[in-house]
Formats: C-alpha cells, structure tokens, sequence
C-alpha cells in the first residue's frame, strides 16, 4: 500500500494512493497514520479490504498539500557515510561500524514543503535516502530476518545538511542537521510488502534540472537489515520512529571548488523507484 497524509500542516487526514493511481480518503477507517496504526495488524488489513472493495472515496488531489506520510514520528536516527561512493568522494575511510546520529522529529515536513536556508548559511547541501518506518518496537534484535520482520515501510527523505555548522562549528554533527524543514519526508510510506528488496532502489536528485545524485542501494556499506538490527542495540525502537540509512555519492561537499552547495530560488527534486517524487523550493529563513 501507499499510505499518505494530506491537507494543511497540523490538519492532514490519512489517504491511500490505490493501484490506478487514485487518491483515496482513508479518514473514515482508520484515525491517521501513526505508529499506533502501522503497529496494528489488523487495522491494516482493514485498510486493504476496503481499498481492494472499492470502498474508499476519492479525493481531488488538485491544489491539495501533501503532508509527511508519518504523523508524530517519534524520532528520527540516520546513518552516516553509508554509501561507498559517499565515503570516496568525501576521502572518508568507510566506517566499521555505522555512524549514528538524529535528527528532531519537528525537522520533518512535507515532501513538497518550503525548505528554509538557515540564516548565516553558506553551505546548505542536498542527500537523498532511503527512510525506513518502523511498525514494531524493536529491542536487541539479533538477525537480519529479524529485523526486516519490523519494518513497517519505506519513504524517500531529503537528509539536507548544512555543513559548515556541521563540520565546522566544533562539537557533533546536530548543528548542521537540525535546522527548520530539514528533513523532507514522502510522498507516501510504502508498505514493507511491496519492497521486496531495500537493497535494489534507485536514488536520484535533481538540483536547477540538473542531475547531482544517481546512486542505488546496493552501495550501501551497512544495509537496510544491519542497519535496523545495530540500532536495536543501542536504544529503543518504537513504531513510527524513521531511520534514514545514508546518502550516495553527488552531495555538493565532495565536488570540485567552487562547491556549488544550496541557495534561496534553487529547486531540488529528488526520488527513489516506487516510492515516489519529492520537490522543494529553497527559500531564506
């Protein structure tokens, strides 16, 4: 299934994108798409039996926001470096084990939604990733089996990055990565059914039109099931938490000077196969 939200920020109803491509109004069957609702079995088959009935009403999508597809995420954890070509092109040696860090759950917005320059930025930079959505809560899991058994789906998600608060401004990595809307996510969470394989995903990104970012998934250093599984080990997962799992190579950090890195009036459009397309005009803060 292709579960969205729709509607104004703070007000969106839960939807489903059926196999014609229609949209369907799911705010009579279920409450939202939550991680109450992507850890109840059962609400989701009820899901599926009204979608394949028919009995689902259509919505107009003309003019109608889409929203994250994910409301009140818990919180969101990424993997860095998590790409060979990334590491290469960064001169970073691949790590031995994968590097974790968050990003606030208020950063996540729309996949289509405004994304904000951040004020005395110089540069503000674009990563396309896979986002995994947990559906079970997930504690010292021990196979990869394991730990796809508690993926509830998959989104794509913009890991924007501005990287001189990042690499630059002394501590962590949280001051380049948490600023306001930097974490787009949509358009829609594919169910784990139909992604019988995350590590054969197509990413790409676009900046101005022009092709930056044309990675897979196969390139990953830790996939998506040790990636899930080495999470559990150091903290709780719950349902509706996102991990996003790393970015292939084409961030504006490992071209040549002068780094073309991110301004307001740039337009950035990213996708990864069957997950859909996301679009944001830059603005400043």
């Amino acid at each position: 299934m292709k579960l969205l939200r729709v509607g104004t920020a703070g007000a969106e109803r839960p939807a489903l994108l059926d196999a014609g491509g229609t949209l369907r109004d799911l705010s009579g069957t279920v409450a939202d798409i939550d991680g109450a609702l992507l850890a109840d079995d059962a609400a989701l088959d009820r899901v599926r039996a009204a979608a394949g009935e028919g009995a689902l009403p259509a919505l107009d999508p003309a003019g109608l926001r889409i929203g994250p597809p994910v409301a009140q995420v818990g919180k969101v954890v990424c993997i860095g470096l998590n790409y060979h070509d990334h590491a290469a092109e960064t001169g970073a040696e691949p790590p031995a084990e994968p590097v974790v860090f968050f990003k606030a759950a208020d950063t996540v917005v729309g996949p289509n939604d405004t994304v904000l320059v951040p004020r005395g930025s110089v540069k503000t930079d674009w990563e396309v990733e896979l986002a995994v959505v947990i559906g079970r809560t997930a504690r010292y899991l021990e196979s990869a089996e394991q730990a796809l058994a508690h993926v509830a789906g998959y989104a794509v998600a913009h890991d924007v990055s501005e990287r001189e608060f990042q690499i630059e401004r002394g501590g962590t990595w949280d001051k380049g990565k948490n600023c306001e809307t930097f974490n787009p996510l949509g358009p829609w969470l594919v169910t784990a059914d139909e992604v019988p394989d995350p590590q054969a995903l197509g990413l790409r990104l676009w900046v101005n039109g022009e092709l930056k970012q044309d990675g897979t998934t196969a390139q990953q250093i830790f996939p998506v099931a040790e990636v899930v599984r080495y999470v559990s080990q150091f903290m709780t997962l719950y349902p509706g938490d996102v991990i996003n799992t790393g970015t292939p190579a084409g961030v504006a950090l490992g071209q040549l000077e002068p780094k073309p890195f991110l301004r307001a009036g740039d337009v950035v459009e990213l996708e990864i196969d069957g997950l859909g397309r996301q679009r944001q005009e830059l603005k400043g803060a």
